[in-house]
């Protein structure tokens, strides 16, 4: 079957605001076993969203469409896809006492306009909204006028806000689906994610002993991120985990360490883990990163069992008298080196009386840079009771990307120790 996603809102349109409902809603739905073929957005327009819907309807037997249901002005799409559909719009009663209700419990007047929220098109499924005022609608086109073969569709419209997308969809939407459209057959989407390896070189590591399988029908693909690959694995039919598995087992028997997760896995969240697991812990000292390490770990719930602080030293006085780094040695081989490097990880070790201790220093531009130590030149170091490592990477990207792919370095450093030892 088809799926389509209509996304509604001039904002997505101008890049005022991201839209994550996009991504989300196709997440969902792959986790539940569907697909979605197409995913469109669309300005607050009638001639823009009327003409997505009539063509989503024409293609697709299971049609979403969010925004345009909240009271102002600019929320057309109830009033425009009734129209299309040819349908009705009266007055639900048990909505518009949910909605007095609603402005009532907080003190306040309801406007004159939010009547319109409770405005549904003939033969609508209501569709409750306890996070909000907009309740979802959801409408059965039968028989569809879009379509030759006139052949049954289902059209469903949320609400914009994710607070109330969210649940509407897992509580109301998601069953609809499964009970009108029930999966003839299995279907599996994994993701096994790596880091510390190009996308090419993962290709050219696993195509070749994946072939049997692809050849039998499993689909593979390929997504790189910020110092990330990720390998994504699609599998249908009765033997959909099994062929799955195997193919998973190949990738790690293939890119070995590289690996450090699946599905939504994320690098921090691993080191955190592992970290706990050993009842060890982490200090850190940033320099040219801002402290951007430090905001990834402390991202992980948990992350205060193991983390016990973290210094920006932006300065040459302050590594010094914060972490210790020598005079000589700043004066020798300068804030950028790896011996300024080693001297912050290993002072920050030493004063938090951490396990391990991670330190950068680096020139992230765009100046700043000479013919020795270029724009891009990074110094990481791991500090450990036994040594201390230090990486020299060049990371000639913009200023964003380059403190990004360095802190993404520096974790992946002390990942592979922590599984190392």
């Amino acid at each position: 079957m088809n799926i389509e996603i209509i996304n509604t809102g001039s904002e997505l349109m101008f890049g005022l605001v991201l839209n994550t409902h996009q991504q989300w809603l196709c997440r969902q739905l792959t986790d539940a076993g569907y697909t979605v073929s197409r995913q469109t957005a669309v300005p607050d327009t009638g001639p823009a969203i009327q003409q997505i819907v009539r063509e989503a309807l024409a293609r697709a037997e299971f049609v979403i469409v969010t925004g345009g249901l909240g009271p102002t002005s600019d929320d057309l799409t109830r009033d425009l896809i009734a129209a299309l559909l040819g349908k009705k719009l009266h007055t639900d009663e048990a909505i518009l006492t949910r909605l007095k209700d609603f402005f009532a419990q907080r003190g306040r007047t309801m406007p004159e306009h939010t009547h319109v929220q409770a405005q549904v098109p003939d033969g609508a499924l209501v569709l409750p909204n306890p996070n909000g005022t907009a309740p979802g609608l959801a409408m059965k086109v039968s028989p569809n006028p879009f379509r030759p073969d006139g052949k049954t569709g289902w059209l469903v419209m949320l609400p914009g806000p994710p607070r109330e997308l969210k649940p509407m969809f897992t509580d109301h939407v998601l069953p609809l689906l499964r009970q009108k459209f029930p999966l003839a057959s299995t279907f599996i989407c994994r993701t096994i994610r790596t880091t510390g390896i190009g996308e090419s070189i993962v290709e050219e590591k696993i195509a070749a002993p994946l072939k049997p399988l692809t050849d039998a029908g499993l689909e593979l693909g390929y997504c790189a991120h910020y110092g990330e690959v990720d390998v994504r694995l699609v599998a249908r039919g009765a033997d959909a985990e099994k062929s799955a598995a195997a193919a998973e087992a190949i990738i790690r028997e293939q890119l070995g360490t590289h690996v450090f997760g699946t599905q939504d896995d994320q690098l921090n969240a691993v080191i955190v883990r592992l970290l706990t697991e050993r009842k060890e812990t982490l200090a850190l000292a940033e320099s040219c990163t801002g402290g951007y390490v430090a905001n990834r770990i402390t991202d992980v719930p948990g992350a205060s069992a193991v983390f016990l602080g973290g210094l920006v030293t932006y300065s040459n006085e302050a590594k010094q008298n914060l972490l210790g780094v020598s005079a000589e040695t700043l004066a020798e081989h300068g804030a950028v080196s790896a011996a300024t490097a080693r001297e912050m990880a290993e002072g920050a070790r030493k004063r938090m009386g951490s396990d391990y201790a991670l330190a950068i220093t680096g020139i992230a531009g765009p100046g700043g840079g000479t013919e020795t130590k270029p724009v891009g030149t990074v110094f990481i170091a791991l500090a450990t009771a036994r040594h201390t490592f230090v990486l020299n990477p060049v990371n000639r990207f913009d200023r964003p990307t380059f403190k990004q792919i360095t802190c993404q370095q520096a974790l992946e450093l002390l990942r592979r120790t922590l599984v190392k030892h």
